[in-house]
């Protein structure tokens, strides 16, 4: 094996490396106002380095023989996770990378309602037609795919269960009980899953398959855990605070809180997501309509970006150069140049809408997207900006739509954090 270079020849390796994969190697200069922030205790020690040959194990994508010295970010992956791939984080779930066992499931979308008498609609993404409902529980959140994408979620929290779809047919086949799931998670290694009991503030580490408790973390600062995303190399993982306006970061391994963000009222995290070159997390702040960013190395605001009203879902282009962000009262979606660090594009929904959680088509070439007040699902072609589908469903407050099968190699949750 090639020993990776030293000195300025290895730092011109890194500097290659950043420019394929997208990294951008300038700093920003709207600097966010200064927020609180504490500290537990220090990062749990890294383990050795691991091999720099790596498998795709997807559809249409040919393993490199050998990879220069990982980025920063990447380094030190937790034991059992899959090696990072050269080309950013989500390098895996690029165009029609789909895994080859889930090359024969249909494609459908599907939409959870959140009133207490919900259901999952199954929509076919191709003709716009309802395929079947589905009585999931009640008080559907979100539609989750499973670590190993064999089983799909749906999280009915009043029911105090998952009800479990088998991809290959788009029916129920059963339920897993665990208290008031609002959201799944399962970490980067696929040992646990990680169950956001939003009413009771509690992050649940649980088994992946049974769901049995295995251990809880909760912080006296977080009210309302519901979403998350886990650094590049794993150790760690965000979780935003809904009800308390904070952000806490947690240790992987250790399950524990390793630190804080205390945001100025009247903020209210949303969804969370790792950014394609694992260098910083971005936040959704519907309560001060703010596009939030953090560095991976510090637990601090970076950047605040302002934003239409209400930013709730975010997403990144399969190509990952951009981020789409869906502004739930706004009726609008944002498209935020990942490079000029600043929006570039707003599509407006014509006569307004609520346009929620959702996802990318395999092809990156739709984001679907639930209404949540209108009783509808969006459909937005991301090369024009235009609105192509406005399906009406039987649900009064449609929520985490999941688009599936989608590419990648594993699930890390939510509406399909894929890698």
């Amino acid at each position: 094996m090639r020993h990776p270079p030293s000195g300025p020849t290895r730092q011109l390796v890194v500097l290659a490396v950043a420019l394929a994969t997208g990294v951008s190697l300038c700093s920003c200069v709207n600097k966010a106002p200064a927020e609180r922030t504490s500290s537990t205790s220090a990062a749990p020690t890294p383990s050795p380095t691991p091999s720099p040959t790596a498998t795709s194990g997807v559809v249409g994508a040919s393993a490199p023989r050998t990879t220069p010295l990982a980025a920063a970010p990447f380094r030190h992956p937790i034991p059992g996770m899959p090696s990072p791939l050269p080309g950013g984080v989500y390098a895996a779930a690029g165009p029609g990378m789909v895994a080859p066992t889930l090359r024969h499931q249909p494609h459908l979308l599907y939409v959870p309602d959140s009133e207490i008498g919900g259901r999952t609609i199954v929509i076919s993404p191709r003709t716009h037609r309802i395929v079947r409902v589905l009585n999931t529980g009640s008080l559907n959140q979100h539609v989750t795919p499973s670590w190993d994408l064999e089983t799909l979620y749906v999280e009915a929290s009043a029911s105090n269960h998952l009800a479990e779809i088998d991809p290959a047919t788009g029916r129920m086949i059963g339920t897993v009980m665990t208290s008031r799931p609002y959201n799944l998670y399962f970490t980067p290694d696929g040992r646990h899953a990680i169950v956001m009991d939003e009413q009771h503030d509690q992050i649940v580490f649980s088994d992946p398959h049974s769901l049995t408790r295995e251990h809880t973390v909760s912080d006296p600062g977080c009210r309302g855990p519901n979403h998350a995303d886990f650094s590049a190399n794993g150790r760690y993982f965000l979780v935003s605070c809904e009800f308390s306006g904070a952000i806490l970061k947690v240790s992987t391994l250790g399950e524990r809180v390793l630190g804080r963000i205390r945001l100025p009222m009247p903020a209210m995290p949303q969804d969370v997501r790792l950014a394609p070159d694992g260098r910083s997390f971005f936040v959704a702040d519907m309560g001060r309509n703010r596009l939030l960013q953090i560095p991976w190395r510090r637990l601090r605001i970076w950047h605040a970006y302002p934003t239409l009203e209400m930013p709730h879902g975010i997403y990144f282009s399969r190509d990952q150069r951009l981020l789409y962000l869906s502004d739930r009262m706004a009726g609008a979606v944002q498209v935020f140049d990942l490079a000029r660090q600043r929006f570039t594009q707003t599509w407006k929904i014509p006569g307004g809408g609520s346009p929620d959680m959702g996802g990318l088509s395999i092809d990156g070439r739709t984001l679907w997207l639930s209404g949540r007040y209108d009783g509808v699902v969006y459909g937005f072609d991301t090369r024009t900006g235009t609105l192509i589908a406005k399906i009406r469903v039987p649900a009064r407050s449609p929520h985490g739509l999941l688009v599936w099968p989608q590419p990648g190699r594993y699930s890390l949750g939510h509406t399909g954090l894929m890698r």
